[in-house]
């Protein structure tokens, strides 16, 4: 398994966020995570990631306990994208991406020749090679989330979490970047990221992980996982959920919305 969770629970003070979740995620698949805001799904990218060590249970990515490993280990492990990013220099391209070949450098050691042809490579994978060259800060924002998947491909590891990575984005950048990680995730990569978006899991997704309350709600094929009835519990909205294209596509549909 990619992600094996057992038992997770976290808490923030005396405030309860994570109650006991069991969840284990295959290798090689992309799997959606949806619920409301507040139900604790950064919360449980921040204990997947080790970043948030104090929890009970267990969490083991590719077989390792992640709370053993030391900050260089889980570098090999898991890379991360967050859900927001405010570059501050005026960094190359092709810089952003060599920051994350160092996992095998020594204190004060620079890259080398090697980490910059991983680099390159990761930005040829996503198809953004031409801009290698160009100032980080002035590429659009779906440019710039194609650059951080590419930074978290050079980093090697074989499972990527991703904060809501299309968040920000315009609708043609929102299917470029997720056309890209689902490529991704056939390639052979574990991919674990978070949506709002109903619509999108059942498009793009293998696996569907559902949450509310803290609790795992649901987990599955998406077709078999978001149901009328579970986007009415989750998000407090009636809708209609159409099949479309021989049921490749389904779409969520407010049902107040309709005639008005």
């Amino acid at each position: 398994m990619s992600i094996d969770i057992s038992h997770l629970s976290f808490s923030y003070g005396k405030h309860p966020v994570l109650e006991d979740i069991n969840v284990s995620i295959p290798d090689g698949m992309l799997v959606n995570i949806l619920g409301p805001n507040g139900v604790g799904k950064s919360t449980l990218f921040r204990c997947i990631l080790g970043l948030n060590g104090d929890y009970s249970g267990t969490v083991k990515v590719n077989g390792h306990d992640m709370r053993t490993l030391s900050i260089r280990q889980r570098a090999r492990e898991i890379s991360y994208i967050p859900q927001s990013h405010a570059p501050i220099y005026d960094y190359e391209v092709l810089d952003v991406v060599l920051m994350s070949t160092g996992a095998d450098l020594g204190m004060l050691r620079m890259p080398g020749p090697r980490h910059k042809r991983i680099a390159y490579e990761a930005l040829e994978r996503v198809g953004i090679a031409h801009l290698a060259q160009r100032t980080y800060t002035q590429i659009s924002g779906g440019e710039q989330q194609l650059v951080l998947i590419a930074r978290a491909l050079a980093q090697n590891a074989r499972t990527i979490v991703m904060d809501e990575p299309t968040s920000a984005l315009d609708y043609g950048n929102t299917v470029r970047v997720l056309s890209t990680i689902r490529s991704l995730a056939r390639e052979g990569l574990s991919i674990l990221q978070s949506t709002h978006q109903p619509d999108q899991a059942f498009l793009y997704s293998d696996r569907t992980l559902v949450l509310n309350r803290g609790r795992v709600l649901a987990f599955g094929r998406p077709q078999d996982v978001i149901t009328r009835e579970l986007i009415s519990e989750i998000y407090h909205v009636d809708v209609e959920v159409n099949s479309l294209y021989d049921d490749r596509v389904r779409v969520c549909v407010p049902v107040q919305e309709i005639g008005r």
